[in-house]
């Protein structure tokens, strides 16, 4: 071992004579720790908030969606058929879709409906299992008079608002209707309840629902058209890359949307919250590193006639600066480990548990999730231990300065 880091080995592992100093030490240690600590459970949240959010949302949405400009799809078996033709392209299905009230016997309530193809939408929309599908195929097929009600499939929140439960009969009120003598009448029909889905997101429980394809063309009076192509791909960050292969393939009038794009405003902003967050929990790192510093300032204060005796049996400038160096950078080290130790304990417990619950009529999830990263905790681990660093120049230097005989005649 160098004398340099033996002796400051020695000075960390000495009393000091002033009580203080060591204080500030252990404080220093317990604060780059609580900012690290902070830190990690903070991105971890903040990365499991962003992952969670996006497998819920393209659980219920596609990663592309395919549409004609000014009118909807009249041949899109055809532009289904060559979408899905394409490498990278897992699957693809038609949608019918338009706003909506549903009415109960409890209550009314405004919504999205779908209409979906029962065969090819579960390559697309995860949330719908094959049994409620299979159960709104079945109800399609038994319609066969006015007294028997095609299906519908609600998210749970919507259910629990219009108070219905599995064939409960609710109806649909469309203002896509007709021209009479008394003026524009909106469409109204039936739909027997064969299913609820859940995706934990709020957002869709409490306002979507799905009814078979033929349907939705019949109130919307779509005649056998579609309102767009949805699309599911094999790596969803190639999105960018197969929407211009679609657009390349389909030309004008059909364009093509990326989840990126249709979510652009909220993934935007849950990375600039991220990076903020960084930012501002890092002050408390900078605040044990100015603890750091003036620990070292303290120690070089007290060490005087060391140094002088070190300088006067001929060790370098260099070599008394490396013993402050050495010695503020293991404390920056001793507390960024403490600290990752901890926000690893925490982000463990917080997974595990699920204590934190959060409101689902306030965020798009009902609990905190946590998604720990390597790189984040390695970022975090070396800017700390860089910010340590820096705080141990002045001192060390200082300390370097020092001249040996004005030390030993005053010190």
């Amino acid at each position: 071992m160098a004398f340099e880091y033996f002796i400051g080995a020695r000075y960390l592992r000495a009393r000091q004579t002033q009580s203080f100093i060591s204080l500030i030490t252990i404080l220093s240690i317990a604060g780059v720790t609580v900012g690290v600590m902070a830190l990690i459970v903070v991105i971890a949240v903040m990365a499991g908030f962003e992952s969670d959010l996006k497998t819920r949302i393209l659980g219920i949405e596609s990663h592309l969606v395919v549409r004609r400009h000014g009118e909807p799809i009249s041949d899109y078996r055809e532009i289904n058929r060559r979408v899905t033709s394409l490498p990278g392209v897992a699957a693809a299905t038609p949608i019918v879709h338009d706003q909506v009230m549903l009415r109960s016997a409890a209550g009314v309530s405004g919504a999205v409906v779908r209409g979906i193809d029962t065969e090819t939408v579960g390559g697309v929309v995860s949330v719908l299992t094959p049994e409620i599908l299979s159960e709104l195929q079945k109800a399609h097929q038994d319609t066969g008079s006015a007294f028997i009600p095609p299906g519908i499939i609600l998210g749970k929140e919507l259910g629990r608002q219009l108070g219905v439960i599995v064939d409960d009969v609710i109806f649909i009120i469309s203002p896509r209707g007709m021209l009479s003598p008394a003026g524009h009448m909106p469409t109204m029909r039936r739909f027997r309840v064969v299913g609820f889905f859940e995706s934990g997101m709020y957002e869709f429980d409490g306002s979507l629902a799905f009814i078979h394809l033929a349907e939705a063309q019949k109130m919307l009076r779509m005649s056998d058209a579609a309102s767009g192509i949805e699309v599911r791909l094999n790596d969803i960050y190639q999105a960018k890359k197969i929407a211009a292969k679609i657009d390349d393939e389909l030309g004008f009038p059909y364009w093509t949307r990326t989840w990126m794009q249709m979510n652009k405003n909220l993934f935007s902003a849950l990375k600039l919250e991220k990076t903020v967050m960084f930012i501002i929990l890092a002050l408390i790192v900078l605040v044990a590193a100015f603890n750091i510093a003036s620990s070292l300032i303290m120690m070089v204060m007290e060490k005087t006639r060391d140094v002088a005796i070190l300088k006067a049996m001929g060790a370098t400038n260099q070599s008394v600066r490396k013993i402050f160096v050495f010695k503020g950078l293991v404390i920056g080290v001793l507390g960024t480990a403490l600290g990752v130790i901890f926000g690893f304990i925490l982000c463990w417990i917080l997974e595990k548990y699920k204590f934190i619950e959060l409101p689902g009529d306030v965020y798009y999830i009902t609990t905190l999730p946590v998604r720990l990263e390597m790189l984040d905790v390695v970022m975090i681990a070396a800017a700390t231990i860089f910010i340590c660093f820096l705080a141990t120049l002045y001192p060390a230097g200082q300390a370097a300065k020092l001249d040996p005989v004005d030390a030993i005649r005053y010190g």
